[in-house]
């Protein structure tokens, strides 16, 4: 049975991403309606998964936006321009922004009663905070995908100390989505230790840890490395479990990116201590090492930089004005 009967749209789902969103949202059985959208015909797609023997649902597919959007509830969009050899996530800012500014756009016009909308393409902290300002939807229904950074520590350390993954507690990696992230790890526990007691012995010299942590951050470009094209099957299995806890089900298992305002960091888009539920996003702020909190502040500079140069760019008007488009904000 599924958990929602509501219109589920997959934005880019000609791509690998999405193509991979739409098989692993079948898969988990979310909803009974799913749209495949994009510029380029995701009708291919979609008969492949008529094909594959997904009963009780509803696959369409089109390249009209307003024929995709018109209804929809739910909307997960890796429909940017994807990273290449030697590109960084800020490298797309221009191009990906203009595609964020369009997409909030044609949620306002098409599908303003919408009640989540996941942002998976980069540079995401950017893109997701564009596609909020235009679509005129509350801070709480926006989200991006920051997921993987956590993943990859995550992974890194079980590798590290040859345990499973899921004997790793505590990861997690807040600021904003590229090499500027911050890597917390004075919460982390390996199979009941905590990693702050390994740090600096023969086991895990500081060294390592130090590496570690860079590797980390650099993990999107491993993938390009490794397979020669930027990751796609992890960010489809991250988004979709975001837009499953969204409609109810199982709870999402690490940080997302939220907008955030307070005395601190403010008008921003960035992974934060979150829960993901069927009210939207909350969050608080998260508090590890005098270090760690540094190394946030200073992520949260850079993703401001990145903002004033959106500004520069006239892709989003100077702060004062962003209530006018959005009274959300």
């Amino acid at each position: 049975m599924a958990l929602t009967n509501d219109k589920l749209v997959i934005v880019g789902a000609a791509g690998m991403i999405g193509s991979n969103m739409v098989q692993t949202a079948l898969t988990m059985g979310l909803t009974t309606n799913i749209c495949l959208y994009d510029v380029f015909s995701p009708e291919g797609v979609a008969e492949e998964m008529r094909q594959s023997g997904f009963n009780d649902v509803n696959i369409t597919a089109t390249t009209d936006v307003k024929e995709a959007f018109t209804g929809a509830k739910y909307v997960i969009s890796s429909g940017g321009a994807p990273r290449k050899a030697g590109m960084t996530r800020e490298d797309l800012l221009k191009g990906n922004c203009e595609i964020a500014e369009g997409l909030g756009k044609d949620i306002k016009n098409y599908c303003p009663d919408v009640k989540h909308v996941i942002i998976i393409f980069n540079p995401a902290d950017l893109t997701g905070l564009v596609t909020l300002l235009y679509s005129g939807l509350k801070p709480n229904q926006v989200t991006t995908l920051a997921a993987l950074d956590t993943t990859r520590l995550q992974s890194a350390l079980a590798k590290k100390f040859n345990v499973m993954r899921n004997e790793i507690t505590g990861c997690a990696t807040y600021g904003g989505h590229g090499e500027q992230m911050a890597v917390f790890g004075s919460h982390v526990e390996i199979a009941g230790r905590k990693l702050t007691d390994i740090i600096g012995t023969d086991e895990f010299p500081a060294e390592e840890w130090e590496q570690m942590k860079t590797d980390v951050t650099k993990g999107g470009a491993k993938i390009i490395e490794l397979r020669g094209r930027s990751s796609f099957q992890s960010p489809a299995q991250m988004s979709v479990e975001m837009i499953r806890s969204v409609m109810g089900g199982e709870k999402f298992r690490f940080p997302v990116g939220t907008y955030v305002s307070n005395d601190k960091y403010n008008h921003i888009m960035m992974a934060m201590d979150t829960v993901l539920d069927e009210n939207g996003a909350s969050y608080k702020v998260p508090q590890g090492t005098p270090e760690e909190n540094a190394k946030l502040d200073a992520s949260y500079e850079h993703l401001c930089k990145m903002r004033d140069e959106l500004v520069e760019l006239n892709i989003v008007p100077p702060i004062s004005e962003w209530n006018k488009i959005n009274p959300n904000l």
